[in-house]
């Protein structure tokens, strides 16, 4: 399975929150802010106190583009590069201490920390991915979800992607855009909405290299009228075509 359907969406980053706020910045993209996380009012405060932002930004994402109806059922795939790295150095530090560390702790910082906590919190059972590929993370993630509709298609599958800058410790590691963002697709394998192909191929040219995270830049060419997107500046290229529009 190659194709599959935009059925919702929901993005964050400081300042812009809501669909209208992004459908502006599409038509004009500017630089997406670094500093900052949502509330996530909408969780328990018990729960909320174990997240981390960057998990504040996925369930917050999440939340918004799927129907509350459909959240303990959707399979889900969730994408982060970094994931909770910035909670790990404090960890780090203790262990070059010699001090003992909190198993609590520890537990926020695990690949999957997110995706646990949504299960809690949405009551799902169901499948569920969690995924980093370094410049790909966002393509990977995507073709992920693709095998979860290839595997139960009648099922839809929620993709949660998003980052927040890296601390000083590890920037200086990593060449790559610098935001505090965050975008959650809900998939299908029919019904309304963006229906688009999917492709990858070895990177035999350059691909788009925009100052945006690719997830960013997915978001902004789904809210435009352009018939394709390609992202990619490393082993792969990956290719989306607008085959229907919502």
């Amino acid at each position: 399975m190659t194709t599959a359907v935009v059925a919702g969406w929901a993005a964050w980053s400081p300042g812009r929150e809501n669909g209208n706020e992004w459908r502006r910045w599409a038509r004009k993209p500017a630089p997406l802010a670094c500093d900052g996380h949502p509330s996530a009012d909408f969780l328990p405060s018990m729960l909320r106190r174990r997240c981390s932002p960057l998990a504040r930004i996925m369930l917050t994402t999440a939340f918004a583009s799927c129907p509350q109806e459909e959240r303990a059922d959707v399979r889900t795939v969730f994408a982060s590069r970094h994931g909770n790295i910035n909670e790990s150095i404090p960890l780090l530090d203790r262990l070059a201490e010699e001090q003992p560390i909190s198993p609590t702790r520890f537990s926020h910082t695990v690949h999957n920390a997110q995706a646990g906590l949504f299960s809690i919190a949405a009551g799902n059972r169901q499948a569920s991915s969690s995924v980093a590929a370094q410049e790909d993370t966002f393509a990977c993630g995507y073709l992920e979800a693709l095998t979860h509709l290839q595997r139960e298609p009648g099922r839809r599958v929620l993709l949660v992607t998003a980052d927040i800058p890296l601390a000083p410790t590890f920037a200086a590691l990593v060449e790559e855009s610098t935001a505090s963002y965050g975008l959650a697709l809900l998939l299908a394998s029919e019904g309304p909405g963006t229906l688009l192909d999917f492709c990858m191929s070895p990177s035999a040219a350059p691909g788009s290299h925009e100052p945006r995270p690719d997830a960013m830049e997915f978001l902004r060419w789904l809210l435009c009228d352009e018939p394709q997107l390609r992202l990619g500046v490393g082993r792969c290229q990956w290719q989306w075509e607008r085959l229907r529009a919502a």
